[in-house]
């Protein structure tokens, strides 16, 4: 060891600085409250203070620090969406979440993988060629490929003819990739708090404050707090959040499960999804496989997970890596998915004056993350919508200018 570094070690002069500056006690009033500390909430707070210099902001989150959707997600980032709208936004996340770990100052294991949507189907086919044709316009990285391209790039697939549903081709998209969820969460509150921000767990907020159309304010489990501006970024529990601040939002919740295997040695670089068989699988950093399927039929607010979908899922799993009939599921969970008509979020301004959102996030929350907190913190900060949110205003269901983005769902819902 470097007797320098022996020295620091030992040295009393060194204190130590918390991963978390935790505030004791709410304050009476902040500049923005921010409802929900998942990943859109912290990034907001942390745009907010870092790009607007707005410090006084107070981070509400009912359970504890990115315990809701942040923590049960499936940590997929990519940005071969369908819409030239979409493409737009995510191609901006991509590009931040390649330089979060040096702006966050934490390793967030950001591991490009190149991600395959398998198609089955003529039909399927003729939609990745579309997607890839709106990715190349907007110089993202996609292209149509075939299976023996697919061979090549995935060795570890099935690709024989024999089997139910035979692959035609695929979407390979080289940018895709994988981060840990939890780190991204973790960066923002820290680099958030040392600025200034408040993050306040099991705090929950039972009522919004509304004067003469305007958010004044919120109710919660710890009393009452004043607000110049008031964000809502609670995934799953939108609509009923909106409804305490009395409007309406167009959005369906249901429940997203998924599962890991026990961990293998590194065996699947890759990311593979299959849109016509409702699957998903990558393997992470700890060498588990992580799988995912459709959504649940019904509408549900729980998080409970189900034997049919998981042999549901193996299934189709075992038909595409059939390697994996040994492997044994060790955890399988559910997240809440808050599905909008046309697929695609809803973001920025609302019909109550200071009131903003940030919802209808369905399967794709965690790869916004970066760019949502960027873009939601300017329409706070500014009052305006900014030009990459105005397609998913929330208005866009009054004008009948919707953002359909089902054909580029990695999950058919």
């Amino acid at each position: 060891m470097p007797l320098a570094l022996l020295k620091y070690g030992l040295s009393s002069k060194h204190r130590e600085d918390p991963h978390f500056r935790w505030a004791p006690e709410l304050k009476k009033s902040y500049d923005v409250v921010i409802v929900g500390a998942g990943g859109h909430g912290l990034a907001t707070a942390y745009y907010l203070a870092a790009h607007h210099g707005i410090t006084n902001v107070c981070v509400l989150e009912k359970g504890y620090l990115a315990g809701g959707n942040t923590a049960r997600n499936t940590t997929i980032v990519r940005a071969n969406y369908l819409t030239p709208e979409g493409v737009a936004f995510y191609k901006e996340s991509v590009e931040l979440f390649r330089g979060l770990s040096l702006e966050l100052d934490i390793n967030i294991m950001y591991s490009e993988r190149g991600h395959f949507t398998l198609a089955h189907t003529d039909a399927a086919m003729r939609t990745a060629r579309w997607r890839a044709e709106v990715n190349k316009h907007l110089g993202v990285d996609s292209e149509l490929i075939y299976p023996d391209d697919i061979a090549r790039l995935c060795p570890t697939m099935n690709m024989s003819d024999e089997v139910r549903y035979p692959i035609l081709g695929a979407l390979y998209h080289p940018p895709g990739a994988i981060a840990r969820h939890d780190a991204v969460a973790w960066g923002y509150a820290r680099q958030a708090m040392r600025r200034g921000v408040e993050v306040h767990p099991q705090t929950e907020v039972t009522d919004v404050l509304i004067e003469n159309g305007r958010a004044v304010g919120v109710e919660t489990s710890r009393g009452t707090i004043h607000a110049g501006k008031v964000v809502q970024a609670v995934a799953g529990s939108s609509s009923l959040m909106a409804r305490k601040a009395g409007f309406r939002l167009p959005i369906r919740t249901i429940p997203l499960q998924a599962c890991v295997s026990e961990p293998v040695k590194p065996i699947l670089d890759q990311i593979v999804v299959s849109g016509s068989l409702h699957v998903y699988i990558s393997q992470s950093a700890r060498g588990e496989m992580v799988m995912g399927g459709a959504t649940d039929p019904y509408g549900l607010y729980s998080t409970r997970s189900t034997l049919d979908f998981k042999e549901g899922l193996m299934g189709h799993m075992l038909e595409l890596f059939p390697f994996m009939a040994e492997l044994r599921v060790l955890r399988q969970w559910a997240g809440m998915a808050d599905m909008t008509p046309d697929f695609s979020p809803v973001m920025g301004l609302t019909p109550v004056e200071n009131y903003y959102i940030d919802a209808g996030w369905g399967t794709w929350g965690f790869k916004a993350t970066p760019v949502c907190g960027k873009r939601m913190a300017e329409c706070v900060a500014t009052g305006t919508q900014p030009g990459l949110l105005r397609p998913f205003a929330l208005d866009r269901f009054d004008r009948f200018d919707l953002v359909g983005e089902k054909g580029a769902a990695s999950v058919g819902h």
